[in-house]
């Protein structure tokens, strides 16, 4: 595969660790990581690379397990370039696919624009959270999501409205291989202060229930209709579990931990044996919310 890469502007590393690049800190590595110097860049090494090899986007790995045996063709990672934001016009933000939900959720309270302050929670970048319709808070990107820019696994660039991606909860059927380059989000008039304030209230909420000093994947299942997994993994009996180094968090229990030296394997483990308990005792079979990638 080496002799067929295509020329790049941007950075291309072989056999690129990418477990300090999620948040888990586990997993192995990516067989390529093409960080693009633009969108032309991106393109062109999209049309250029042989149709067989997989494409894979990353962004800032928070709700992802990479497995230990690394992830096989090219991994995508969107830099500086692609993580800008500024407002538009009609209480719009053109926002790049790889800037953060803090960045975004900052730049509308400037702009007096209200309804994008959930956002402010999801540890994440735009490009993620426009692929699996993030949300917290009350709010999901389906409601706030104009259209989006997208690269196809061919280099073609394609504006998506948001109706095409078929939202549904934690999922949307963006194309298989498709990189989010950017996204319009939309939201209502509202008073700076206000905005702060409800993005203040949305931080101390996380940081009072979430472990997020810890090294975590976010929302490890998602909430079965009328549920929440959490208290379905309480119930269960599940706070505090370990497998390896992998553990429940005894502070919120959808969220898994690595306490130090877990594998992929391990958290991996601890995940589908909480899935087995509360099958076990609710009759509910939780589904993963985390995106488990790569070979075991």
């Amino acid at each position: 595969m080496a002799d067929t890469l295509p020329r790049v502007a941007g950075k291309l590393t072989a056999d690129a660790p990418l477990a300090p690049l999620v948040w888990f800190k586990s997993g192995g590595t990516a067989q390529w990581l093409f960080e693009p110097k633009d969108l032309a860049d991106l393109q062109q090494f999209l049309r250029d690379l042989d149709p067989v090899v997989p494409v894979m986007a990353l962004g800032l790995g928070s709700n992802m397990i990479v497995r230990d045996g690394g992830v096989t063709g090219v991994v995508v990672r969107l830099g500086k370039a692609f993580a800008k934001v500024t407002a538009s016009t009609g209480l719009t933000l053109d926002c790049g696919g790889g800037a953060s939900g803090i960045l975004v959720s900052s730049t509308a309270r400037d702009n007096a624009i209200a309804g994008l302050e959930f956002l402010r929670s999801i540890p994440g970048t735009v490009g993620g959270f426009v692929r699996m319709n993030g949300g917290a808070y009350g709010g999901e990107v389906k409601d706030i999501l104009v259209d989006c820019d997208v690269v196809l696994r061919s280099g073609e660039l394609v504006t998506l409205p948001v109706a095409d991606l078929h939202y549904t909860y934690r999922h949307s059927e963006l194309p298989e291989g498709a990189i989010v380059v950017a996204a319009r989000f939309k939201g209502r008039p509202g008073e700076p202060a206000a905005i702060q304030a409800e993005m203040d209230r949305i931080s101390a909420s996380r940081e009072a229930s979430q472990p997020l000093r810890s090294k975590t994947g976010g929302s490890t299942f998602k909430n079965p209709e009328g549920q929440k997994a959490w208290e379905l993994v309480d119930k269960a009996g599940c706070r505090g579990l370990q497998i390896g180094g992998a553990q429940v968090s005894e502070k919120h229990t959808n969220f898994l931990i690595n306490t130090g030296d877990a594998t992929s394997a391990d958290i991996e483990a601890l995940g589908e044996e909480v899935r087995r308990r509360v099958k076990d005792n609710s009759g509910i079979t939780l589904e993963w919310e985390i995106q488990r990638v790569g070979k075991k």
